[in-house]
């Protein structure tokens, strides 16, 4: 394995890219950590970052961990949607630091700024992460340096805390006079990009983190694409994800699991759906007819037919066809989750943990 002065938190965005570039110019080696999940990252560029940028970028999948963090409950909250974002910051950074041995790294590279985010950048957050993650003998923020504390790295001399920076806020004036000064390509958008930050995919989200026995990553990758539809219908709850386009059906079939329920309509072109089996619990026969109606009702020349239509249904060792009616109104009651149930169980989850701190704390003190 080769050595490494450094290993960095590399999202593709500006920040991280110009942190790198600070570091790198003092003659230090750094390899770019890409962590990825089914909510943020995108391992197929990392091959043009490589190149455009002349990066050294290794992809590190930390989905499981994060799905973990979520159906626990972060211990630092959510922000406006199902966004971890201090804890995100130190499962990656924690994640860094188990890696440093490995390329022998003598520090963690991050891009974060004062200041450039309400949740996780602001001055008190910055040092709870360093704290929470065990890093504070080994990170390194190059773009706010002379505004924090000097790091480990800066005080050995490994690095020279003079060629660092003291950039503070939302703005990206000073970010794009860097990037000219090293000559970048081109300029990055904003790194962003997480889905948990959108009300949309917050709504795709929560009902796993409730339901599933055990949520997995592949779960949430699933979550990922087409209509999510729930029904509590029986014994339920039952999980139907429904395709929009050719594209949806392709990703659908790729992320279901084995044991999952599979629906095409055998004679008209239309969607492809996936009844989530969860554990060994197979959906029973009414349920499995229940949503091959439902999923028929959004092929329009299905629907035009007037009359029954065949849907072949896939199972782990079997397959058969069924005759239905296409119906969005069916017994099982198909729906989707809402944006204000969320926000509701999210608003009852953080009273709950202020409840408990506020117990701990008279504990603590009595």
């Amino acid at each position: 394995m080769e050595n490494y002065d450094a290993v960095a938190l590399f999202s593709g965005g500006l920040d991280s890219i110009l942190a790198i570039r600070l570091v790198e110019a003092q003659g230090l080696k750094v390899k770019c950590l890409h962590f990825v999940s089914p909510f943020f990252g995108k391992a197929r560029q990392a091959p043009y970052w490589q190149e455009c940028f002349g990066l050294d970028i290794d992809v590190v999948d930390v989905g499981d961990d994060m799905v973990r963090l979520l159906a626990h409950g972060p211990a630092h909250g959510f922000g406006k949607t199902l966004n971890p974002c201090v804890d995100c910051k130190i499962l990656m950074l924690r994640a860094a630091k188990a890696l440093t041995a490995r390329y022998g790294a003598r520090c963690i590279i991050s891009g974060e700024v004062l200041g450039q985010r309400p949740m996780s950048q602001r001055r008190d957050a910055l040092y709870l992460i360093l704290r929470d993650a065990g890093v504070k003998d080994l990170l390194v923020r190059p773009l706010s340096a002379k505004l924090l504390p000097e790091s480990a790295a800066e005080a050995s001399g490994l690095i020279d805390r003079e060629k660092l920076c003291g950039i503070w806020g939302r703005g990206r004036k000073d970010q794009l006079a860097l990037a000219e000064r090293f000559a970048l390509p081109e300029i990055p958008p904003p790194a962003g990009g997480c889905k948990l930050t959108e009300r949309e995919n917050a709504r795709r989200y929560w009902p796993v983190l409730v339901h599933a026995p055990n949520p997995a990553a592949a779960e949430f990758r699933l979550a990922n694409s087409g209509r999510q539809f729930w029904s509590n219908a029986g014994a339920g709850p039952y999980w139907l994800c429904v395709g929009r386009q050719q594209s949806d059906n392709e990703r659908l079939t790729r992320n279901a699991f084995p044991e999952d329920a599979l629906f095409k309509l055998a004679a008209f072109p239309g969607p492809l759906a996936v009844g989530r089996q969860f554990g060994a619990q197979p959906w029973p026969e009414p349920v499995l007819r229940d949503a091959a109606s439902f999923m028929a009702s959004f092929s329009p020349k299905a629907v035009r037919q007037q009359g029954s239509v065949q849907v072949r249904i896939s199972l782990e060792r079997h397959a058969f066809e069924l005759d239905v009616h296409p119906a969005r109104e069916t017994p099982c009651l198909w729906g989707e989750c809402s944006w204000e149930e969320v926000r509701e169980n999210l608003r009852a989850a953080a009273q709950e943990r202020s409840h408990k701190g506020s117990q701990t704390g008279r504990l603590k003190n009595s």
